[in-house]
């Protein structure tokens, strides 16, 4: 199966997306931690994990989309 490229836009608004979640899994690290529930705690790490590879996944992306522009995110 092979992947359909994304535009700059599309990842940028991914990125965006994967933001707001981050506000989400924040509220949720925060309310385990309140509550001292280790399995949540647990769920929430994961979760930000997740969302950190995801970002890290996007921005090696737009970094591959920009190596022929020379932007701002090009190595």
């Amino acid at each position: 199966m092979s992947k359909k490229p994304k535009s700059k836009v599309g990842t940028y608004i991914s990125i965006g997306g994967s933001l707001f979640g981050a506000v989400s899994v924040a509220k949720q690290l925060r309310e385990a931690r309140e509550e001292r529930d280790n399995l949540r705690l647990v769920d929430a790490v994961v979760s930000a994990a997740a969302l950190a590879t995801g970002i890290a996944l996007l921005a090696r992306e737009l970094r591959r989309m920009n190596e022929d522009g020379g932007g701002i995110l090009s190595d």
